[in-house]
């Protein structure tokens, strides 16, 4: 969080920022409540949203594209267009971190800073926690450089290494992971326990074009509702012998989440179910093991958790 946090104080009291949904709490926490900044939390899969929310002290917009956990994409070309169109100072800030600069880059598309959570994919093996800012105007070093030092990110010199190693097989390990997640959602969207699979490597995907307009590739992530609800998707869980429960992604482990239990367990039910994530929902982080050892998996637990029992 210490990149992000960096970020947002480029801003001064009283701008304006505009970011996806997942950014409230974070936000309620650190600026609104202190009348810090103003802010508007959309859904930028419709860009209307944000030509409705620009406004004159609009300073900054903040998205995530795919986001998490519903891999919800951003066509960040249009996005930028709109927002500089409007103010082209107000700075473009987009979080990589789940497709990584090997399959995305926002640069590309006019996006001003880049964020990462090295913890995952870039680093790749759950062993760091470590995030990074990536400007393309050395008119922000002075900023970060301070801002690295009053927030106390930090990272360790043993930290720094182990990101470098997890650098230099960064295209080998995307490569195997997008290669294994489409095998696991191809799979999956055809299994009779599942609802819906949500990945934009997939046709089926209802940004799949958007995706090919902006990426090369795509990384692990997976969002799958089950037919099921949390009972179905706890019980989903625990008959998992291959792959691991765990928050964390971007590993050489494939893991699994239930966010509605986990990552989102704080947000109020009512929200969470009407941005989309159900009591039924799973995100997977598809890793490098064999795939025939993951679908085996996958298919014994699903049938466990709902067939088995109905």
């Amino acid at each position: 969080m210490g990149a992000i946090t960096s970020t947002i104080l480029l801003l001064k009291p009283g701008d304006h920022i505009i970011c996806d949904e997942r950014t409230i709490e974070y936000l309620n926490k650190i600026g609104i409540p202190r009348n810090l900044l103003t802010a508007d939390f959309i859904d930028f899969t419709d860009l209307n949203n944000l030509k409705s929310a620009l406004k004159p002290e609009t300073q900054m917009i903040l998205f995530e594209s795919p986001s998490n956990p519903l891999l919800k994409l951003v066509d960040i070309a249009e996005a930028v267009k709109i927002t500089k169109a409007h103010n082209k100072d107000i700075l473009i800030v987009a979080d990589n971190t789940f497709m990584t600069p090997y399959f995305q880059n926002p640069f590309k598309f006019g996006v001003d800073i880049v964020v990462h959570s090295l913890s995952k994919y870039i680093n790749g093996h759950h062993d760091v926690v470590m995030g990074a800012v990536v400007i393309n105007d050395s008119k922000y070093c002075d900023h970060f450089s301070s801002m690295q030092k009053i927030v106390g990110a930090v990272p360790s010199p043993f930290d720094c290494y182990l990101v470098t190693r997890g650098i230099k097989t960064l295209h080998l390990r995307m490569k195997r992971h997008y290669k294994n997640a489409l095998a696991v959602a191809k799979f999956l969207e055809k299994h009779p326990c599942v609802e819906k699979v949500l990945y934009p490597a997939l046709e089926s995907h209802p940004q799949h074009e958007i995706h090919k307009k902006q990426a090369i590739g795509m990384s692990g992530m997976i969002a799958v509702y089950l037919k099921g609800e949390e009972k179905e998707a706890t019980a989903f869980l625990e008959a998992l012998q291959v792959v691991t429960i765990a928050g964390s992604l971007g590993g050489c482990e494939t893991t699994v989440t239930l966010p509605a239990l986990m990552s989102h367990e704080n947000i109020p039910r009512e929200h969470r179910i009407k941005v989309g994530i159900t009591d039924g929902l799973i995100r997977l982080s598809i890793g490098l093991e064999d795939i025939e050892d993951l679908i085996a998996d996958f298919d014994q637990a699903l049938k466990h958790a709902i067939l088995d029992k109905n």
